[in-house]
């Protein structure tokens, strides 16, 4: 069983930056699982942000964060991150992490068995 927490949410004004964490807990490395974020805005679907490869690190961004938000890991402390620049009114949302055992780079919510309860951010204007 892997077990996600999300971390880093709260309220930011436009053009902030800000950095959410996604941990893992239990006895479970994450090393070999890719790692997801998807959002959730108000009256919206769940949508991709970002994801990481298990292996190699290559990494994929939805067009409406490419070049703002960047996708990363560290093994060593089992957490994933994605780091958020120039923060728009529009990326208000709640976001989720995912992973997927030695999954793919897929930018749909089936590609991922594991989802943490998510964290809430909110850009205001």
């Amino acid at each position: 069983q892997v077990r996600l927490a999300e971390a880093g949410g709260r309220s930011v004004q436009a053009g902030d930056s800000l950095r959410l964490s996604c941990a893992g807990s239990g006895r479970t490395s994450l090393s070999d699982y890719t790692m997801g974020w998807f959002r959730r805005a108000p009256r919206k679907e769940r949508e991709f942000v970002a994801a990481i490869s298990w292996d190699v690190d290559h990494s994929h961004y939805a067009d409406s964060v490419k070049g703002r938000f960047t996708i990363s890991r560290d093994n060593a402390k089992n957490t994933a991150y994605l780091q958020m620049n120039s923060l728009k009114p529009e990326d208000t949302a709640v976001y989720f992490c995912a992973a997927e055992y030695r999954g793919q780079l897929l930018n749909y919510t089936g590609g991922y068995a594991y989802w943490g309860r998510g964290t809430p951010v909110l850009v205001s204007s």
